[in-house]
């Protein structure tokens, strides 16, 4: 597996895996099958993994915990911390509101080390931007953490671009955290340039389109019950029926290259720049080695303008209104 850079201090796996829809938002699954899935993805060199204490919420990270033990030492952890929690929250309910305040950073920051059962967390990411704390007070205490050695790399995630340049001139800020993919493209006019600017890496959360650019997903009557998707205006059966037909553009684009819609929706991503680090869930070991190949496909520049061309005009928002207050701020 090729490497990348994220900020200064550590390097990853080109693509990383996103753990969160093994047991949260999209359904979850057995945690036996989840387990060889992560001991896969270390075999054969992803291993660069993502959670957040909200996903379950705190299930996904107990599931990674498990995966860790006797590996620690082959994979760079990320984490998540920035909603309150109320006791007894479950499901999405749990991200009822932020907390980004000192004390509480802290707090998280112990509980996610015990459920991770690790002695460092490697990069440490604020989920969303609280607009009630100063983002100086927040970036302060997870440097504090820094300097106590229970976290290496500081992250941010949907920030904007001012926070962004208080919160690195605080601390340095290793990891951008935004959904982006052929169908989000939103961080190309301002979020990009300035990671480029200040020695920032991207993470792509989503890149695959929240498994609507793999093809083989066209309507929502295949997502089940407890779906976070079914809630989201993109996953609408009108969106998903307009969509399809640039999905359809996508996978004869892969077919005339030999590889299948996902890998060249990440090979895209990955040519965008060096710094540019996604992480695609994938539960089934099928799809985790599918999206690790993806790293090996070189795009020419004309090649890729052709697909960004091709794959414009999505339609659907990525998220409801409420949901994209949280962001950018």
């Amino acid at each position: 597996m090729h490497q990348r850079k994220l900020g200064n201090d550590l390097t990853v796996s080109a693509i990383g895996l996103g753990c969160m829809g093994m047991s949260h938002a999209y359904g979850g699954q057995d945690e036996a099958e989840s387990i060889k899935t992560l001991h896969r993805a270390i075999e054969i060199g992803v291993t660069f993994w993502d959670t957040a204490e909200v996903y379950g919420p705190f299930k996904n990270e107990e599931l990674v915990g498990k995966a860790l033990k006797g590996r620690r030492d082959q994979v760079t952890v990320a984490t998540k911390f920035g909603f309150h929690i109320p006791q007894g929250s479950d499901g999405p309910a749990a991200m009822g509101g932020t907390n980004s305040r000192p004390d509480h950073v802290k707090k998280v920051a112990d509980e996610c080390l015990g459920r991770l059962g690790i002695e460092t967390i490697d990069l440490f990411y604020q989920h969303r931007v609280d607009p009630d704390v100063p983002i100086e007070e927040t970036v302060g205490a997870m440097a504090d953490l820094v300097k106590a050695g229970k976290v290496r790399a500081l992250g941010l995630s949907e920030a904007g671009p001012g926070t962004i340049r208080r919160a690195h001139a605080t601390h340095p800020i290793a990891a951008l955290q935004n959904e982006y993919s052929l169908f989000t493209r939103d961080p190309e006019a301002e979020i990009i340039p300035l990671c480029e600017e200040l020695g920032i890496s991207l993470v792509p959360y989503s890149p695959l389109g929240r498994g609507q650019l793999t093809g083989g997903l066209t309507s929502p009557d295949q997502l089940s019950e407890g779906d976070f998707r079914k809630g989201l205006p993109r996953f609408a059966a009108e969106a998903m029926v307009a969509n399809a037909a640039l999905v359809e553009t996508l996978k004869d684009l892969a077919a005339a290259r030999g590889v299948t819609a996902a890998q060249l929706a990440l090979a895209w991503l990955l040519s965008r720049k060096d710094f540019v680090v996604p992480i695609p869930g994938a539960r089934k070991i099928k799809h985790l080695e599918e999206n690790a190949a993806a790293a090996d496909i070189s795009l020419t520049e004309a090649e890729q303008a052709e697909i960004g061309e091709k794959l414009a005009n999505v339609a659907g928002p990525r998220y409801r209104p409420d949901q994209m207050a949280m962001t950018g701020r």
